[in-house]
């Protein structure tokens, strides 16, 4: 099956966008027979990579369509039941891949809302009527307040030990004691607790924020609401910019955007996205940018790129290798990126969503099992914010000079001030703060370096890339690495990947990322979870798992 992550509000099954001023309002409305994959049924408002493909479109909206919109709020249209969390049958049935898939996703949908309170200043309410359990708790913890129900039976739940054999794996455990603070001893109660905990008692230990009767429910919202807006920075007036079906066209080994084409070679196992630098010069002020909206380059590339990662994640799992190239004028990218850290773009919310788009798109790059390699060649614009393409890579190549026969220009690299800080890894540091850690004095030499177009040798001397080859070395040094790639286990690559990608300080993302996911996809395998008598196949049949008590 085909998994497409694009999707627009008429399309949706599951929720329900409404604007009102300031405030937006997300109804979870899952419609039970809308599952993405079939042969389960999503009841209670539990939810499949289907309904987190629409929360994702919709979050994307609020941010580009509806700048004026300073609180989200996340409600239940379905009596008594805020979210059952994710759908057991669907777990049980999927592949693995698609579980990790699923996962993985989730934790970054989950996460873009955070990082939209924090660089955004959309902020997210939690309105939880009725039963919040699992995967619906960890889409409220990701709010910045969850406002419950004190009517004796509403409740909070990470239930997945005692009810699934498994752990609360996509953010669950990490908010709870990293972002709520609630303690571990608590939180080990919590967790073991089939039931939950509800009214004043998920208060005093910090798993909601609030509690409310029913009869003033809707007074709370309201007044949590103006608070969370009172602190918002988003603007108070100004249009939006209008997010339409991507341009592309997807046949089976390829993918072809505006500014973007990817082709995949199946028999090598490698996938290769050349993308495109802008053709023509940056807006000269903000209002042309909002002009231009999503026809704009900035813009446009970002979301291509984004979509054709998640292409190839969700629909070509065996496509180990990416190869990351550019094309185009590096002094154009360079004035495109100049352009929105401008004072002339300052303070303009679109220019400023843009780069934080950006910032997405390359922490969805890092965290993607694939092996990433940069092939820096002639005609290529690895420059500014194009230049974390490179950073992002396992490996970087860089060709000295050029090839016989081709009259493009020689490959160079260029920095400038979007590659020291402003697009933070999970580790909360730059991809070159990450790449030169312990190594302050090469770290400044790049930075002393910005606005320099740097050669292939000059590259290499600075620590940028990894290789750099003449032509006589080029193709047969990549042939060789692209051979070598493919005659390793995939487990191990994926092992070595996402440990060597996180180096330095250890964040609530990097542990969602790295330590949460690998336990939980390693437990998801394990026969207590999955085998013919583990606990997701003998969910609501009334018989318990049989567990094998051996401690690994």
């Amino acid at each position: 099956m085909h998994i497409d992550c694009q999707t627009t509000p008429a399309q949706y099954k599951h929720w329900r966008l409404e604007i009102d001023g300031q405030q937006a309002t997300l109804w979870l409305d899952f419609a039970e027979d809308g599952g993405l994959m079939g042969g389960y049924e999503l009841k209670l408002n539990s939810y499949d990579l289907g309904v987190d493909i629409e929360l994702a479109d919709a979050l994307q909206r609020l941010r580009f369509e509806h700048p004026t919109v300073k609180v989200c709020v996340l409600r239940s249209a379905k009596a008594r039941v805020f979210s059952a969390g994710a759908n057991i049958r669907m777990l049980a049935g999927a592949s693995h891949a698609h579980k990790v898939n699923f996962c993985k996703f989730t934790n970054e949908t989950r996460n873009s809302m955070e990082e939209a309170s924090e660089s955004s200043g959309l902020k997210f309410l939690a309105a939880v009527d009725g039963a919040c359990a699992g995967g619906g708790y960890e889409l409220a913890l990701a709010c910045d307040e969850i406002l419950l129900v004190d009517d004796g039976t509403s409740s909070v739940s990470l239930p997945e030990v005692p009810l699934l054999g498994v752990l609360p794996g996509t953010g669950g455990l990490t908010r709870v004691v990293d972002k709520r603070h609630v303690r571990r001893d608590r939180a080990d109660v919590f967790s073991t607790t089939e039931e939950g905990i509800r009214g004043k008692r998920a208060v005093e230990w910090r798993l909601v924020d609030q509690i409310a009767p029913r009869s003033g429910f809707d007074a709370a919202v309201a007044a949590k609401v103006e608070a969370l807006a009172l602190a918002s920075t988003r603007p108070n007036q100004g249009a939006g910019v209008l997010l339409p079906p991507l341009e592309r066209t997807v046949t089976e080994d390829a993918l072809t955007y505006p500014h973007l084409s990817v082709e995949v070679d199946r028999t090598a196992g490698t996938a290769r996205l050349t993308l495109s630098g802008p053709t023509a010069t940056p807006p000269a002020e903000a209002a042309a940018l909002h002009a231009e909206g999503a026809a704009s380059w900035s813009l446009a590339a970002a979301r291509a790129l984004d979509d054709a990662i998640l292409q190839l994640r969700m629909n070509d799992p065996e496509i180990g290798v990416w190869l990351l190239e550019t094309q185009g004028d590096p002094a154009l990218v360079l004035s495109h990126d100049a352009f929105l850290a401008s004072e002339a773009a300052a303070g303009d919310w679109l220019a400023a969503e843009i780069r934080h788009y950006w910032k997405r798109v390359f922490k969805r790059l890092d965290v993607t099992s694939r092996s990433l390699v940069a092939l820096i060649g002639p005609g290529s614009c690895f420059a500014g914010l194009l230049a974390e393409l490179a950073f992002a890579s396992d490996r970087a190549y860089m060709l000295i000079g050029g090839l016989e026969g081709d009259n493009r220009p020689e490959a160079t690299m260029t920095l400038s001030t979007s590659n020291f800080g402003a697009m933070p890894m999970a580790n909360g540091l730059s991809r070159l703060a990450t790449r030169f850690l312990g190594d302050p004095e090469s770290l400044a030499a790049a930075e002393a370096s910005i606005g320099e177009a740097m050669d292939a040798e000059a590259a290499d001397a600075c620590g940028l890339v990894t290789f750099a080859y003449d032509d006589i070395d080029w193709e047969d040094e990549i042939r060789v690495f692209l051979e070598e790639r493919a005659s390793f286990s995939p487990d191990a690559m994926t092992g070595l990947e996402a440990n060597l990608r996180f180096a330095g300080p250890e964040t609530m993302e990097t542990k969602i990322f790295a330590r949460l996911t690998a336990w939980q996809n390693w437990i998801f395998q394990r026969p207590n979870a999955v085998g013919p008598e583990g606990a997701l196949q003998r969910y609501g049949s009334g018989q318990k798992p049989n567990f094998n008590k051996t401690r690994v």
